[in-house]
Formats: C-alpha cells, structure tokens, sequence
C-alpha cells in the first residue's frame, strides 16, 4: 500500500515541483503558461494530500483515540496545516503557499514507511506449518483385520490404525502390535530414535521409521500433543507486548512542542505587531517544518539497511522490534539438540581390543553397517569416512532386531550391536571396555560393541550427540558481553550434564517437556530478564515465540522458523553473537539519527518562529525546506555507515 501510494505520488509531484515558483528561482528557469497551467500545482496537490496523505491522516485518528500522540499524529498535523494554508493563498493576497513542501513531505514519508514496512514480517505461519505435521489420511484396521484409508478427522478413541514404515502417526495412542523405533526428535527434542513395542505410546506427528506399528487410539484432534503445542503457539504469539519505537516517542515530544512553540509564536507576533496574515504565516511555517523529512526516515533508512546488513551476514530478521530489543538481552537459551549439538550421533572416541588396530575396526565396522539407514549406523560410518578408511566388503547381511546387525568379513562372522548383544551372545568385557563403557556411561554416551565370532570384543565406540566446533566459541564470546547462557533439551540430566560442563554454561534444564520449554522462558522473564530463544524443533515453538528474541536455526523445522523472530541462515551458533552486534550498532544509528532530525528542529524552530527576527534573521518556509532536506540528507549518510560495522565473532 504504501510502495503504490509513493510511486503514484512521486509521479504526480513532479509538475507540482516544476511549476513552483520557489524552485523555478532557485534553480533560474521560468516554466512555461498555458491556459489554466496556475491550477496544476494546486489541483495535483489535492490529489497528493487526499491519496498519500490518508493513511497518515487514518493512523494518526488511531493516534489520538489512544491519546498517544506519535509520528502519525506529527506528520498528520504538517500536511493539514500545509494543505489548508496553501488553499487558503490561493484566495488572500501576500500570503505563500507550502505546496511543493507539501507533496515532498508526503512522498518522504510515504518512501520511510514503506522501507519500514517492508523489512518487516510477522511471525504467522506457525500454525501452518505445525498442522502439516500431521496427515491427511490414516489407515485404519477393520474388523476383519483389513486396513481401509479414512480421513485423521474421522478417527476416534479406540480405533486402530496401522502406521507403516516412513508414515507419520496420524494420533496419540497405543501401540498394540509391532515393533520399530519412532523419530520424536521434531516433539522430545531427543535425537536418537526411541524403540517401540506393544504397550509403548506414540505421539501423534512423529515418523516412524523401520517396522510397522499397529496403535490403538487414545486421543486424537484437539486433545493431542501437537495440539497443546498449538495452543501454546498461539498463546505465546498473543501475549507479545506492543514496543513503541525511538522514533515514535520524538515525535510524541515534538508534537507537542510544535503545538507550543506555534502557540508561542502567535501570541509573541500579536503582542509585538498585532494579529495579520504574517502572524498566521509564522505559526503555520513552525507547524510545517517541525516535521521533518529526517524524522520520519531516521528509523526506516537504519532499518532497511540492518536488514540487508543482516542478509548478507546469513541472519533474516522477521520481527524488527525484537531484532532492536537483542542489544538488552540478559540471558541467551539454547535447545541443545540441533542447536549447540549437531543433532546426530558421532563416535566420540573408541576403545581397541585385541590385535586389531583403528584403521581395520572402522573398515570392517563400516562395511557391517553399510546396508543400515540407521542413526548410529551413519554415525559409525560417517567416523570412517573422515578417517578416510574405506569400507570392508561384506556378505550375508542380517538384521538382529532389538540387538543389532551381523555380516560375515572375510569369511569370519561379525556382530555390530549394544549392551543387549553383548548379554544375548554372553561375551565376557575385558577390564579396559568395561572400564570405557563405564565412562562412557557416566557422560551419558551410547557405547557399541564390534564382536568378532561370537565371542570376542574387538572394539567399543562411544556415541553422542556431537558438539559443534562453534559452540564454545560463541559461549565464550556471550560471556564477554556480560551475557549468561542457559540450555533448554530434551535428554536426560546426565547428558545435559555433561554437555553444559564441556561448554561453560551458566545453568541448564534437562529433560524438559515442549510445554515446560514454554514456561522456563517465561519463568526467567518473571524474574526481571529479556530472554533469547535459540533453537530449531517444533518443541522449541513455543518458547522461541514467548521469548522476547525468538531466534530459530534456519536448517531446522518450518515451524521453527515461522515461529522465530529471526532466522539464521546458517547453524552457527556464533551468529548470534554477531546479531547481537548488529543490534546494538544499529540501535548506535538510530540515536545519532534521531539526533541529527531532532536537532534540525532545535536549529529551525526558534528560526522559523523569529527569536532573532529582532536582528534581521527570518526562516521562510521555503529555507526551512532547505534546511529540511539537508538533514535528510545527513540521515541518510550516516545510516549507510552501518554496512561496515564490524561483526566478528
């Protein structure tokens, strides 16, 4: 709206522009007269005044019901004056009209707000994509045993629904027959895949992954898991309070003092020569030029340009305010899977028995699991892989549900599998792996047995969810800027533990359900903290949408980032610490260009009310539109200075 009423009115202000009399002497041209060219300035003003000026004139009424006068109301009350005057000359001698100050005020602001407009996105697809999360269809077990495809809608408590390998869980329920492991990492936050077998409950949205699941219904529409994190969406999304801008308060201030300084003028004027039209003219040239064009823009041009800024620098800032509240904040809490972590397992380190050496453990290991898309399959794999150790060829691939995998290596049967392996083949651990295995243990790590026959470990591997080489760096640098940091997850206290101990961290919550994710950020807002949310699942939603800076991972989930205020591109940890700079270098540009449009009007306004009209010295309206737009023009400059801030982290 604003970007069509701005290009409509630019067009229209050109011949305005053209015909003035006050340009055509600046600049020594006389343009040319035809029949009825002396109504083109004025008509085109109309116009100007009644199409870009309304939705100044509309939100400065919002304004004044609220009785919070603001930029609206300031620029509400130059055009008016500027309109009704300049009509006004038309018809009494000796007066000057304001029209080319009048469209050039209006297009001005009508560019500000749509470069402030535009840079600004509200957080509105949360839901949306929440509710993808769930299918359309379920297949539904009949009594016959059959299965029928019916609408999620349809089903209720009781129903049983067989969910196949790679399906989503179409509700809450049971599970009544089979077995397989379930991703819940989108609701727990957990990343490893959490086994199912009869008597286990599933949640609805979550995917399962290598068996099928017959689940009998417990709950379903809105009673389900995904439904309360909705509605806790949607509750945080409500509850965010309304910040009014730097801007908005000088002109709130300078509203009023225009309305004074005017009236003070009058009276002074009246007193000293009596009331005629040059006591009018002064009182309206104070209302007039106590808009200024930099006001207006001071904001909008910082930030168009933090925007970008941020762009270029991987960070999509969704939610302005809060982008200008991330230089305040006391305390910065991330989700540790998928944020601090890289959500996946790792080999953390390997214990070696036996005669085998690293490099023939992670080949064959490797090879045994080359056939499995399971999590710690990649991982073992992965390990492998930056070992640069190529798989062994294997053969006779099985899958031990439950315990593991077995293949046979160079004519010699190997086992790849956990604890349950190790119990089910009755293999005796030698002091070091299970001293290893203890360890590992005790930090919360996977620990998984290579077994050679069926009888010898041969090699232990610790798995964990990995740390990310940037974590502790952007710790570290938080902490340099008087920022504590906390982590929300999932995991269990050992893992949390372990984790907030390798990294520094201030305090940590474990084992945290999405609804208590929610109520941790609140908690610490009661006690007096603006909080940043950092994280990428749909069970971080919630708190990335109640804290005052929601700023979600750009690789994670949709509804991540459709509930986050800002999105970074990148799942670095440190660009947070970058976006923070970002903050309060812009929030730096902001005051200087508050200072430089407010103080156009300390300068102008004594001027234009003629404090020094004793010695000779009078502001005309069309100096003051000078002078106007060299404050503009200083405005702008000094925004630009913001691309080359220094954001190293």
């Amino acid at each position: 709206m604003f970007r069509q009423r701005f290009w409509v009115s630019l067009v229209l202000s050109i011949p305005v522009i053209y015909f003035s009399e006050f340009i055509q002497d600046v600049f020594g041209y006389t343009a040319p007269t035809f029949p009825g060219s002396v109504w083109i300035t004025p008509v085109l003003s109309v116009v100007i005044f009644a199409y870009g000026g309304l939705p100044f004139l509309s939100m400065a009424r919002t304004e004044l019901e609220n009785r919070e006068p603001g930029m609206m109301m300031l620029i509400s009350l130059a055009i008016t004056v500027a309109f009704v005057y300049s009509l006004a000359s038309l018809f009494i001698e000796g007066t000057t009209p304001f029209f080319w100050e009048l469209v050039t005020l209006i297009d001005i602001m009508l560019l500000g707000h749509w470069m402030e407009m535009r840079s600004v996105r509200q957080a509105s697809g949360a839901l949306d994509e929440l509710a993808k999360l769930m299918p359309d269809t379920a297949e539904r077990v009949t009594e016959s045993g059959d299965t029928e495809e019916v609408p999620v809608s349809t089903l209720i408590e009781d129903d049983v629904v067989l969910v196949r390998p790679g399906a989503s869980v179409p509700a809450d329920g049971d599970v009544v027959e089979g077995d397989s492991s379930v991703d819940e990492s989108m609701i727990t936050g957990e990343s490893r895949p959490v086994d199912k077998e009869p008597g286990e409950s599933v949640i609805a949205g979550t995917v399962n992954q290598d068996g099928s699941l017959r689940v009998r219904v417990t709950k379903t529409g809105d009673e389900t898991a995904l439904a309360g994190i909705m509605r806790l969406v949607e509750e945080a999304q409500q509850s965010k309070s309304r910040t009014q801008l730097l801007a908005d308060k000088a002109a709130g201030w300078l509203f009023y003092i225009a309305l004074a300084v005017a009236g003070i003028t009058a009276i002074a004027w009246t007193v000293a020569i009596g009331f005629n039209i040059n006591v009018l003219e002064r009182a309206v040239t104070v209302l007039v030029i106590a808009c200024p064009h930099a006001l207006g823009l001071a904001v909008p041009l910082v930030v168009a340009i933090n925007t970008s800024t941020a762009a270029q620098n991987g960070m999509l800032i969704r939610d302005r305010i809060a982008m200008e509240e991330a230089r305040n904040l006391d305390i910065v809490m991330f989700d540790k899977t998928g944020t601090l972590t890289k959500g996946e397992q790792g080999v953390v380190s390997v214990e070696i028995a036996g005669d085998w050496d690293e490099r023939r453990v992670f080949e064959v290991a490797s090879g045994v699991e080359g056939d499995s898309e399971h999590m710690i399959a990649r991982a073992i794999r992965n390990a492998a892989e930056e070992r640069g150790i190529r798989r062994a060829s294997v053969s006779n691939f099985e899958n031990l549900r439950g315990l593991g995998v077995k293949a046979t290596v160079d004519g010699s049967t190997v086992h790849v599998g956990g604890p349950n392996l190790i119990e089910t083949l009755d293999i005796e651990r030698s002091e070091d792996v299970a001293a290893f295995a203890s360890k590992a243990g005790a930090n919360a790590q996977s620990v998984i047995y290579l077994v050679q026959g069926e009888s010898e470990i041969v090699a232990a591997f610790a798995l964990a969810d990995v740390i990310r080489d940037e974590s502790r760096r952007a710790i570290d640098a938080l902490h340099e800027m008087g920022i504590e940091v906390a982590m929300l997850t999932g995991d269990s206290e050992d893992v949390a533990r372990s984790v907030a101990e390798e990294l520094g961290i201030d305090q940590y919550f474990a084992e945290v359900l999405p609804e208590e994710k929610d109520t941790k950020v609140a908690q610490l807002q009661s006690e007096g903290k603006l909080v940043a949310m950092v994280g990428d699942g749909v069970n971080d939603a919630p708190a990335l949408t109640r804290a005052d800076v929601g700023i979600a991972i750009g690789s994670g989930t949709d509804v991540a980032i459709e509930s986050g205020d800002i999105i970074l591109v990148d799942n670095n940890p440190l660009d947070v610490v970058r976006l923070i700079k970002l903050s309060k270098a812009s929030y730096r540009k902001m005051q200087e260009n508050l200072v430089w449009a407010t103080g156009y009007n300390v300068f102008a306004l004594p001027l234009a009310a003629g404090i020094l009209a004793p010695i000779g010295i009078l502001l005309s309206p069309a100096i003051g539109a000078v002078f106007m737009s060299l404050s503009t023009i200083i405005v702008a400059v000094n925004a630009r200075r913001l691309r080359g801030v220094d954001l190293s982290a």
